[in-house]
């Protein structure tokens, strides 16, 4: 889990978008897609899009799977400045935090916070106002994916 206790101060962002996503196996695809629009929108925004795309889709994944009971929503907030773009994942549970596992190759999961710890400058688990936690994380625009990277 990130050192941090809470996340840090938001800049203003340039550009913002939210959106309520249903439990459902869909949604991290609809995630991506809200993630790719606002991209498209903001001037420099593709410089977030590799790394972003990734962490996105396994920070929702993961809320899916792991962090909604059954007939909840994930709320997914996503603020893009021009130095970083911040990703967050507003959960309906409070009683389980996001645990970091190391996965054996056989696993077919198991893998997504070790590649958010390994893609994000920040990132961290909070209390939600309310009901529930927010998983968020934070990259620059020269964030690339490992895979890329090579």
């Amino acid at each position: 889990m990130s050192e941090n206790a809470g996340p840090p101060p938001v800049p203003t962002p340039a550009a913002r978008a939210d959106c309520w996503l249903l439990r459902s196996r869909r949604s991290p695809a609809e995630a991506r897609r809200r993630l790719e629009q606002l991209l498209a929108e903001a001037p420099g925004g593709q410089r977030f899009a590799d790394a972003g795309l990734l962490l996105v889709s396994e920070l929702v994944t993961n809320a899916v799977v792991h962090g909604t009971p059954a007939g909840n929503k994930v709320l997914l907030v996503l603020d893009l400045d021009s130095a970083r773009l911040r990703i967050e994942v507003h959960d309906a549970r409070a009683d389980r935090e996001p645990v970091l596992r190391a996965a054996s190759p056989e696993d077919e999961s198991g893998r997504g916070l070790i590649l958010v710890k390994s893609l994000a400058l920040r990132w961290g688990c909070c209390p939600r106002v309310g009901v529930g936690k927010i998983i968020w994380a934070e990259i620059g625009p020269d964030t690339v994916p490992v895979e890329r990277a090579a």
